[in-house]
């Protein structure tokens, strides 16, 4: 969350237009999931040796969680949640994990990129006056 953020931040303070720190925001993080999931497969490969290498279990406390929130919302649940818990990149790699298509992936990290990056921007211009934005 402080990365996707973070964009909408600076964007403010530093006086570019609102629907350009938004762009700006949307393409960040659709830059992240595209090119995660184009090496998704082969990153989820990884991740599954790593684990049996190091004799992990399968399901920890975290992943049950997540799986559950799949299972129950499905990818536009991950998708909604992405940049407020899981980090474009992290939420990509999940979604990768549990196996979904990569048109999937990119439609719903897109209206989710798009929902939490004009919500974010509006509550950074809405909050300019305080400190933090000021030069």
């Amino acid at each position: 969350m402080v990365k996707f953020f973070g964009g909408p931040v600076a964007g403010v303070a530093a006086g570019v237009p609102y629907m350009a720190t938004v762009g700006l925001t949307v393409a960040g993080m659709m830059s992240s999931v595209i090119l995660i999931s184009s090496i998704g497969k082969a990153w989820a490969l990884h991740q599954r040796q790593k684990r049996i290498k190091k004799r992990k279990p399968l399901f920890s406390k975290r992943s049950r969680r997540i799986v559950m929130i799949y299972s129950r919302f499905g990818m536009g649940g991950i998708a909604f949640l992405t940049p407020i818990l899981f980090s474009p990149i992290g939420g990509t790699v999940i979604a990768t994990q549990l196996h979904v298509p990569r048109f999937k992936i990119m439609v719903h990290m897109l209206w989710s990129a798009i929902f939490w990056g004009f919500l974010f921007t509006s509550l950074a211009v809405r909050f300019s006056h305080l400190a933090i934005f000021q030069h």
